[in-house]
Protein backbone atom coordinates (compact mmCIF):
# COMPACT_ATOMS: atom_id res chain seq x y z
CA UNK A 1 0.00 0.00 0.00
CA UNK A 2 0.92 3.60 -0.89
CA UNK A 3 0.98 5.24 2.64
CA UNK A 4 3.17 8.23 1.90
CA UNK A 5 4.25 10.00 -1.93
CA UNK A 6 6.28 13.01 -2.25
CA UNK A 7 7.38 15.22 -5.91
CA UNK A 8 6.44 17.43 -7.75
CA UNK A 9 3.22 19.31 -8.72
CA UNK A 10 2.78 18.20 -12.47
CA UNK A 11 -0.50 19.92 -12.75
CA UNK A 12 -3.76 20.11 -11.43
CA UNK A 13 -7.63 18.17 -12.02
CA UNK A 14 -10.88 18.91 -10.59
CA UNK A 15 -10.47 17.99 -7.03
CA UNK A 16 -6.44 16.63 -7.60
CA UNK A 17 -3.03 16.85 -7.85
CA UNK A 18 -0.73 15.20 -11.04
CA UNK A 19 2.17 14.57 -8.36
CA UNK A 20 5.39 13.19 -10.55
CA UNK A 21 7.35 10.73 -8.35
CA UNK A 22 10.14 8.24 -8.99
CA UNK A 23 10.07 8.33 -13.22
CA UNK A 24 5.87 8.01 -12.97
CA UNK A 25 3.07 10.15 -12.60
CA UNK A 26 0.40 10.10 -9.88
CA UNK A 27 -3.09 10.96 -9.64
CA UNK A 28 -4.07 12.49 -6.17
CA UNK A 29 -7.67 13.23 -5.35
CA UNK A 30 -7.50 15.87 -2.28
CA UNK A 31 -10.33 17.05 -0.37
CA UNK A 32 -11.00 20.79 -1.05
CA UNK A 33 -10.07 21.90 2.47
CA UNK A 34 -6.37 19.81 2.47
CA UNK A 35 -6.31 22.11 -1.78
CA UNK A 36 -6.61 24.69 -0.11
CA UNK A 37 -3.84 24.56 1.99
CA UNK A 38 -1.60 23.33 -0.84
CA UNK A 39 -2.56 26.22 -2.96
CA UNK A 40 -1.67 28.30 -0.07
CA UNK A 41 1.88 27.00 0.64
CA UNK A 42 2.95 25.85 -2.79
CA UNK A 43 0.87 27.50 -5.09
CA UNK A 44 0.92 24.45 -7.66
CA UNK A 45 4.02 24.37 -8.14
CA UNK A 46 7.14 22.93 -6.63
CA UNK A 47 7.58 19.95 -4.42
CA UNK A 48 5.23 18.32 -2.26
CA UNK A 49 4.67 15.29 0.62
CA UNK A 50 1.34 13.65 1.14
CA UNK A 51 0.43 11.60 3.67
CA UNK A 52 -1.96 9.22 1.49
CA UNK A 53 -5.13 7.15 2.27
CA UNK A 54 -4.48 4.21 -0.66
CA UNK A 55 -7.36 2.02 -1.48
CA UNK A 56 -8.99 0.36 -4.64
CA UNK A 57 -12.52 0.79 -6.36
CA UNK A 58 -13.99 -2.06 -7.50
CA UNK A 59 -15.40 -1.63 -11.06
CA UNK A 60 -17.23 -4.68 -13.44
CA UNK A 61 -13.86 -7.26 -14.03
CA UNK A 62 -11.53 -5.19 -12.26
CA UNK A 63 -9.99 -3.03 -9.44
CA UNK A 64 -8.85 0.41 -9.69
CA UNK A 65 -6.41 1.98 -7.30
CA UNK A 66 -6.93 5.30 -5.73
CA UNK A 67 -4.92 7.66 -3.94
CA UNK A 68 -6.17 10.12 -1.61
CA UNK A 69 -3.66 12.68 -0.08
CA UNK A 70 -3.59 14.86 3.09
CA UNK A 71 -1.10 17.02 4.91
CA UNK A 72 -0.73 14.80 7.86
CA UNK A 73 -1.74 11.67 9.76
CA UNK A 74 -4.18 13.30 12.02
CA UNK A 75 -6.16 14.96 8.85
CA UNK A 76 -5.91 10.76 7.23
CA UNK A 77 -7.10 9.90 10.92
CA UNK A 78 -10.24 11.68 10.89
CA UNK A 79 -10.81 10.89 7.22
CA UNK A 80 -10.63 7.15 8.39
CA UNK A 81 -13.62 8.18 10.87
CA UNK A 82 -15.30 9.93 8.35
CA UNK A 83 -15.50 7.25 6.45
CA UNK A 84 -16.55 4.42 9.47
CA UNK A 85 -20.22 5.88 9.21
CA UNK A 86 -22.38 3.98 6.94
CA UNK A 87 -22.63 5.08 3.38
CA UNK A 88 -20.28 7.29 3.32
CA UNK A 89 -17.54 5.75 0.98
CA UNK A 90 -14.26 7.25 0.32
CA UNK A 91 -14.92 9.59 -2.53
CA UNK A 92 -18.29 10.78 -1.09
CA UNK A 93 -16.07 11.92 2.05
CA UNK A 94 -13.49 13.57 -0.05
CA UNK A 95 -15.83 15.48 -1.81
CA UNK A 96 -17.29 16.49 1.23
CA UNK A 97 -14.83 17.50 3.60
CA UNK A 98 -14.86 21.01 1.32
CA UNK A 99 -14.49 22.65 5.07
CA UNK A 100 -11.73 22.91 7.35
CA UNK A 101 -11.42 19.81 9.11
CA UNK A 102 -11.45 21.53 12.70
CA UNK A 103 -15.11 23.26 11.45
CA UNK A 104 -16.82 19.74 10.56
CA UNK A 105 -15.40 17.79 13.84
CA UNK A 106 -16.69 20.82 16.02
CA UNK A 107 -20.01 20.33 14.35
CA UNK A 108 -20.06 16.93 15.10
CA UNK A 109 -19.15 17.24 18.12
CA UNK A 110 -22.19 19.81 19.13
CA UNK A 111 -24.35 18.11 16.82
CA UNK A 112 -24.88 20.35 14.41
CA UNK A 113 -26.48 18.22 11.37
CA UNK A 114 -27.54 21.66 10.14
CA UNK A 115 -24.07 22.54 9.14
CA UNK A 116 -23.19 19.38 8.42
CA UNK A 117 -26.22 18.48 5.96
CA UNK A 118 -24.93 21.58 3.62
CA UNK A 119 -21.80 19.87 3.01
CA UNK A 120 -21.11 18.57 -0.43
CA UNK A 121 -23.14 15.10 -1.29
CA UNK A 122 -24.57 15.09 2.91
CA UNK A 123 -27.80 16.11 3.01
CA UNK A 124 -29.95 15.67 6.09
CA UNK A 125 -30.22 11.89 6.55
CA UNK A 126 -26.42 11.45 6.31
CA UNK A 127 -25.72 14.31 8.44
CA UNK A 128 -27.91 12.99 11.50
CA UNK A 129 -25.99 9.54 11.04
CA UNK A 130 -22.46 10.87 11.32
CA UNK A 131 -22.92 12.77 14.14
CA UNK A 132 -25.12 9.29 15.84
CA UNK A 133 -22.06 7.38 15.11
CA UNK A 134 -19.20 10.39 15.67
CA UNK A 135 -20.53 12.54 18.16
CA UNK A 136 -17.94 12.33 21.39
CA UNK A 137 -15.22 10.67 19.02
CA UNK A 138 -13.75 13.38 17.50
CA UNK A 139 -12.97 16.09 19.97
CA UNK A 140 -9.31 16.39 19.15
CA UNK A 141 -9.38 16.99 15.42
CA UNK A 142 -11.24 20.07 16.61
CA UNK A 143 -7.78 21.22 17.45
CA UNK A 144 -6.26 21.37 13.82
CA UNK A 145 -4.80 24.10 13.32
CA UNK A 146 -6.72 25.63 10.14
CA UNK A 147 -6.20 28.99 8.67
CA UNK A 148 -9.53 28.45 6.91
CA UNK A 149 -11.32 28.13 9.88
CA UNK A 150 -11.58 31.41 11.45
CA UNK A 151 -13.01 32.27 8.33
CA UNK A 152 -15.93 29.63 8.78
CA UNK A 153 -18.20 32.49 10.69
CA UNK A 154 -17.45 35.26 8.08
CA UNK A 155 -18.56 32.65 5.37
CA UNK A 156 -21.78 31.52 7.07
CA UNK A 157 -22.25 35.47 7.39
CA UNK A 158 -22.23 36.40 3.59
CA UNK A 159 -24.38 32.79 2.98
CA UNK A 160 -27.16 33.90 4.98
CA UNK A 161 -26.92 37.55 3.73
CA UNK A 162 -27.56 35.78 0.18
CA UNK A 163 -30.01 33.39 1.50
CA UNK A 164 -32.16 36.57 2.40
CA UNK A 165 -32.11 38.27 -0.52
CA UNK A 166 -32.52 35.45 -2.87
CA UNK A 167 -36.00 34.91 -0.50
CA UNK A 168 -36.93 38.28 -1.04
CA UNK A 169 -36.45 37.04 -4.83
CA UNK A 170 -39.11 34.34 -4.32
CA UNK A 171 -37.15 31.49 -4.31
CA UNK A 172 -37.45 28.51 -2.57
CA UNK A 173 -35.20 28.11 0.91
CA UNK A 174 -34.74 24.70 -1.11
CA UNK A 175 -33.31 26.20 -3.81
CA UNK A 176 -31.40 28.77 -2.70
CA UNK A 177 -29.41 27.31 -0.64
CA UNK A 178 -28.72 24.72 -3.41
CA UNK A 179 -27.85 27.62 -5.85
CA UNK A 180 -25.46 28.84 -3.02
CA UNK A 181 -23.70 25.62 -1.95
CA UNK A 182 -22.72 25.26 -5.55
CA UNK A 183 -21.35 28.90 -6.57
CA UNK A 184 -19.17 28.75 -3.25
CA UNK A 185 -17.98 25.18 -4.60
CA UNK A 186 -17.57 26.64 -7.62
CA UNK A 187 -15.43 29.52 -6.49
CA UNK A 188 -14.66 29.06 -2.85
CA UNK A 189 -12.73 32.46 -2.42
CA UNK A 190 -16.06 34.64 -2.74
CA UNK A 191 -15.76 37.94 0.00
CA UNK A 192 -18.77 39.28 0.23
CA UNK A 193 -22.68 38.28 -0.42
CA UNK A 194 -22.74 40.67 -3.81
CA UNK A 195 -19.92 38.40 -5.09
CA UNK A 196 -21.81 35.33 -4.09
CA UNK A 197 -25.10 36.97 -5.28
CA UNK A 198 -23.08 37.13 -8.91
CA UNK A 199 -21.34 33.81 -8.46
CA UNK A 200 -25.29 32.47 -8.09
CA UNK A 201 -25.89 34.12 -11.27
CA UNK A 202 -23.36 32.89 -13.74
CA UNK A 203 -23.73 29.43 -11.82
CA UNK A 204 -27.40 29.62 -13.13
CA UNK A 205 -26.60 31.23 -16.42
CA UNK A 206 -24.26 27.90 -17.18
CA UNK A 207 -26.68 25.91 -16.23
Amino acid sequence: MISRISGTIRGRKKGALLISSGGMCYEVLLPLAVMRAVERENALEGQVELVTYHYYQMEPSRAVPVLIGFQNEVEKEFFEKFISVSGVGPRAACRALAEPFSTIAGAIDSGDSSFLKRLPGIGEQRARLIVAKLQGKVGKFGLIRDEFAKGTKEREDIKSEALEVLLQLQYRKSEAEEMIRKAMEREPDLKTSEELLNAVYRERKGE
